[in-house]
């Protein structure tokens, strides 16, 4: 039993608050009155719901503990089964001299801890935590829908060589591989990850979420390799897939709802030698953001903005694959899209569904090609388009011919940057003048992850990083962060991603230089003299402000 202590030295000893801040709160305690708990959490020290617990633990003279900061026993995870820890909503801490510690969010509930004490065949320890943490750590350490294949495993016969064919077929099966399908998708969406990864070995099926571009394991069950087949088979029928054909490699996608947010999941689906594996990529079907959220500077937003009152033209977004070329042209589109414009799209594939916006999937193994379907867009009197992607020379010369004759066109191209847009369409046999005449601006842009604000750590810029970003006159006199690590980041020292981008406008001066076939290094040489900021110079920026590692900017444009 834990004897009852004060409340602030409670907190203190459990790590929640530091003595400084204790000071200050008890400071101000002695001018106002208030409770302490009030104070501290006016002061964004400590949550309502940690003052509750403490208190709690204190009145019932038990342990409280904060689970995000402890690792459990191994000899304890198996000592409690995962179908016990989630039927009691538990989670086991320790297992000594035949007694179990437990975490609770009710330790007096006497019938769980008698039903536990079954279990385990020995004395429970119950110990107070939080009910939400309790859940996670279940999640961490036994694996994502651990219990559901532990069910699974339970059901099995592995001495029929008929039964796997046999689940497959059953309703409750289905609906159980259903359950733990959907536990990974929620899961992900949790975290905030991008894509699923499902990918067969011989000796074991591993799951990874990729989050802020970056693939971590999702800690699957083991045995999950027993039921492979069955999910990919669940998988296939929501995207509508063929279950039956697993020699061939099959696209599709489904929606699913998640607390009032409908996601939408593109799904590939890939045979290897150790059997299919998929991919599920998530998109937010109806949330877009603006040009702030996404990272761009004021400079290049006030540049956008006046793009997107112009008449005519293209607009090139260029990058590589995964730097968030799309999310930026719709974020462009959703902010034309009004009323008096109409706006097609051609795309392989649709990833966003915005209303108002008439969008085309591309089908090219039926001849319906980002080129065959530009020339019946123009049929339909269009304001604004948006091609997907310019990646051949019939493309290209449409999408030209469409901007001179009156539209508004978007698209990407595959370049490392901006002034590189030109050399590629050059390549693709578009004539310079028509380049001049035609393209208003090429964007090249980048993803970096930005640094965790609760846990980054203040470094000196070093003379080799600061020549890197040429400013070695920087390197005495700026402080930088580096990423740290806590639980609220998962350890990775990063939470979440912007844009560096650079604009290349088409200046009088810039269309006489691609008039002249001049190379990219002497297009981008004289923008820069032009004011063009560059993505190594809008990365420093945001290294100067903290919200990126240096690093991170020196990977991303390398």
């Amino acid at each position: 039993m834990t004897p009852k202590k004060r409340l602030g030295e409670f907190l203190i000893e459990k790590g929640f608050i530091t003595e400084a801040q204790l000071h200050v709160a008890l400071e101000e305690q002695k001018r106002t009155g208030e409770l302490l708990g009030l104070i501290l959490m006016r002061h964004k020290a400590v949550s309502e719901e940690t003052i509750a617990l403490c208190v709690l633990a204190n009145q019932l003279e038990v342990d409280f503990v904060h689970l995000k900061e402890l690792s459990p026993d191994p000899a304890a995870l198996e000592r409690l089964p995962v179908k016990f820890a989630n039927h009691y909503k538990v989670f086991p801490l320790s297992y000594v001299d035949g007694v179990l510690t437990v975490a609770m969010s009710n330790p007096l509930d006497l019938g769980t801890v008698d039903g536990l004490s079954l279990v385990v065949r020995g004395r429970i320890r119950p110990v107070l935590a939080n009910a939400q943490e309790i859940l996670e750590a279940v999640r961490a350490h036994y694996g994502l829908g651990a219990d559901t294949v532990d069910q699974l495993m339970s059901d099995r016969e592995p001495e029929s060589p008929e039964v796997a064919w046999q689940d497959i077929r059953e309703d409750t099966s289905e609906a159980s591989i259903s359950q733990f399908l959907n536990q990974l998708i929620v899961q992900a969406c949790a975290e905030q990850a991008t894509d699923i990864h499902i990918e067969p070995f011989e000796d074991e099926v591993r799951v990874r979420y990729r989050i802020d571009g970056a693939l971590y394991d999702a800690k699957a069950p083991e045995n999950l390799r027993f039921f492979r087949d069955i999910l990919i088979s669940r998988i296939k029928i929501m995207a509508n897939l063929n279950i039956a054909e697993k020699r061939l490699p099959q696209d599709g996608r489904f929606k699913v709802n998640i607390g009032g947010q409908t996601m939408d999941l593109r799904v590939s689906i890939l045979p290897t030698a150790a059997g299919e594996g998929a991919v599920l990529r998530i998109r937010n079907a109806v949330k877009l953001y603006s040009l702030k959220d996404l990272g761009f500077g004021e400079r290049e937003q006030l540049w956008l903005r006046e793009l997107l009152q112009r008449p005519y033209g293209i607009v090139f977004v260029t990058g590589p694959t995964g730097s968030g070329k799309t999310t930026t042209l719709y974020t462009c589109l959703s902010e034309l899209n009004k009323e008096n414009t109409k706006i097609i799209t051609v795309e392989d594939p649709v990833e966003y569904r915005l209303k108002g916006v008439i969008q085309v999937q591309a089908h090219p193994a039926i001849g319906l090609t980002f080129a065959t379907t530009l020339r019946s867009m123009l049929r339909h009197d269009p304001d604004v388009l948006m091609v997907g992607e310019v990646r051949d020379t019939e493309t290209a010369e449409i999408t030209v011919q469409s901007a001179l004759t009156g539209h508004l066109v978007f698209s990407t191209l595959h370049t490392n940057d901006a002034a590189s847009g030109v050399t590629r369409l050059l390549d693709m046999g578009i004539e310079p003048y028509l380049i001049s005449s035609s393209v208003e601006a090429f964007i090249a842009q980048r993803l970096v992850r930005t640094l965790c604000p609760r846990c980054r750590v203040r470094a000196a810029l070093t003379p080799d990083v600061a020549a890197s970003f040429g400013v070695p006159g920087e390197a005495s006199r700026t402080i930088v962060y580096e990423p740290g690590g806590c639980k609220e980041c998962r350890m990775t020292g990063y939470r979440g991603r912007q844009v560096i981008v650079e604009c290349l406008m088409m200046t009088d001066e810039v269309r006489a230089l691609v008039t002249q076939r001049a190379t990219a290094g002497e297009i981008r040489a004289h923008a820069v003299r032009l004011g063009m900021r560059t993505l190594l110079q809008h990365g420093w920026e945001k290294v100067r402000e903290g919200i990126v590692a240096p690093g991170e900017v020196l990977q991303a444009v390398k």
